[in-house]
Parts: C-alpha cells; sequence; structure tokens
C-alpha cells in the first residue's frame, strides 16, 4: 500500500514542475486557439441538440488544458525522432482520436472532421461485448456490476486494458477494474489512457508512438504482412481485426485515414509511407 501512495504521489508531481521538454510537447504544435479551431463541437462544448445525449455537459471535458496536463505524464510523447516524425505523430494521435469520437456527418456543419472528441463513452455498448469482460485475463479479473466500455479518446474497453492502464498509472489494478467511470469523469485521467495506450507496446503489437517516430523495426512475419512503419500500422494496432486487410475499406475507416490526412495538411507535413492498412494483415492473425 505504501509503494503504492509513493507511486502515485512521484505520478502527481509531474503536474506541479513539468521539466522542460515536457513542457514543450504539445504547445510545440498547438495551442487553445488552434485546438478550439479544430474540435469546437467536442463534448462539453458543442451546442448542437443531440437526442442521444440527456443533458448538456456540465465541463469543457476534452478541454485543450486537460490534454497538456496529460501528455506531461509522457515526456517521450511527441519528443522523440525528427520535427517531421514527431507532427506526423500528433497528426496520427488526433486522427485515430478524433475519429474513435467522431460525432460527424457527411453534411455536418462545419465539415466532418469539426466533430471530433464529440462522444464521451461508447453509443450502444449495452448491446455488445457483455459489459467488455473477459474473464480468461486472470491478471486482470473484472469486477462486478461494472462495464469496461470504450471510454475517453481513445475509447479505452476491455478489462485488461483498464487494468493495465490503472497499474501504469495508480499503481494498482483495482482502481480502475473497480472504477471504470473515472475515465468518463476525470478529463486528465481520461487524456492519459489514451496516451498511455499510444506510448505502450502490447506484443506482437508495437506502440503506435515507435510506430510513427519510425523506432519500430518490422520482423520477418511483419514483413510477410505488409506491416511497416507508417499510419496504418497505428490502425492496425488499435482497430486492425475489424478495419485492416479489406478490398474496400469500411466507412469509418476511409474516414479515420481522411482525418490523418486533414491534420497532416495542418500541421504542414507530409503524410509519410504506409498511411493505410487495406493491404496488411491484422496482428492477430
Amino acid at each position: 500500500m505504501h509503494k503504492h501512495l509513493l507511486f502515485f504521489l512521484a505520478f502527481s508531481c509531474s503536474f506541479a514542475m513539468p521539466s522542460i521538454a515536457q513542457k514543450s510537447c504539445v504547445m510545440r504544435f498547438l495551442n487553445e486557439q488552434k485546438w478550439n479551431e479544430l474540435f469546437p463541437n467536442r463534448y462539453g462544448v458543442s451546442t448542437y441538440k443531440d437526442p442521444k445525449r440527456a443533458a448538456a455537459p456540465a465541463i469543457d471535458f476534452y478541454s485543450f488544458q486537460a490534454f497538456c496536463k496529460a501528455a506531461k505524464q509522457f515526456p517521450n510523447f511527441l519528443n522523440e525522432g525528427k520535427e517531421a516524425d514527431r507532427k506526423r505523430e500528433l497528426a496520427a494521435f488526433l486522427a485515430n482520436a478524433a475519429q474513435e469520437t467522431s460525432g460527424g456527418w457527411d453534411e455536418a456543419p462545419g465539415g466532418y472532421f469539426k466533430w471530433g472528441f464529440y462522444f464521451l463513452e461508447e453509443q450502444d455498448w449495452s448491446k455488445t461485448h457483455n459489459n467488455y469482460a473477459d474473464t480468461s485475463k486472470k491478471n486482470w479479473l473484472p469486477a462486478n456490476g461494472v462495464s469496461y466500455h470504450g471510454r475517453g479518446p481513445k475509447q479505452l474497453s476491455w478489462n485488461y486494458n483498464y487494468g493495465q492502464f490503472s497499474e501504469a498509472y495508480f499503481g494498482d489494478k483495482d482502481s480502475l477494474l473497480r472504477h471504470p467511470e473515472l475515465l468518463a469523469t476525470d478529463p486528465v485521467v481520461s487524456f492519459a489512457s489514451a496516451i498511455w495506450f499510444w506510448m505502450t507496446a502490447q506484443p506482437p503489437k508495437p506502440s503506435c508512438h515507435d510506430i510513427m517516430i519510425q523506432k519500430w523495426i518490422p520482423t520477418t512475419r511483419d514483413s510477410a504482412a505488409n506491416r511497416y512503419p507508417g499510419f496504418g500500422t497505428t490502425v492496425n494496432v488499435i482497430n486492425g481485426g475489424v478495419e485492416c486487410g479489406l478490398a474496400n475499406p469500411k466507412k469509418k475507416t476511409q474516414n479515420r485515414y481522411a482525418y490523418y490526412l486533414y491534420f497532416c495538411k495542418y500541421f504542414k507535413v507530409d503524410p509519410g509511407k504506409n498511411a493505410d492498412c487495406n493491404g496488411q494483415k491484422p496482428f492477430n492473425f
């Protein structure tokens, strides 16, 4: 217990005394004005009357400040590789998060791309996946009476992901296994869950961070499956079993690619090679 408390206190101190590198990681490319321009319809800000939401959110949940506070706790995020690599990493992170949380449609006011970070939780989650509880994962057994459906920028789901993130963030697995709703009530924890997933390799999958900064070296098996550094492989890590290796990509996958190109253009960087996963085999095959 004492060890976990020390871990949490040390972790929390990053808010009070960020290093120079930590302070500049996001601010190098973004500020609050740009954030508001990119995400004018985010959860807690949009004035759109949506029947899917029972009440208007009380706070600007996906605020720029919350993103920055979470990013400070991951000093290598947007802070490795060449300048172009860092811009592509930011574009890739935002593209995946914006698509995961998008409330946009083709004729949406302002255009589809202006509706990223619209949803906080997975829509209609109760109809599928038995609360996303996998009892075969003995190290992170689900608690009774809670659901591990998608929440936050990454829409983190499944008990084993909540448990692993809880261990990394709080120093114990039970904080989020017992209270997964924290990802929908604490903006900084919510953003941190997305960045943690982005930065963490789960073999045989590399981390999305290492993919985008070209630190990841594909194995012979990866090469045979046509998996190489580029945005497409981050999609494979996140949702490859559903979205990759398809002759006719799904609409949401096409939107994910389009988001990436949109953000690359915004940050004035070439999208690089392997920007889709159409020809890739998923990691779990």
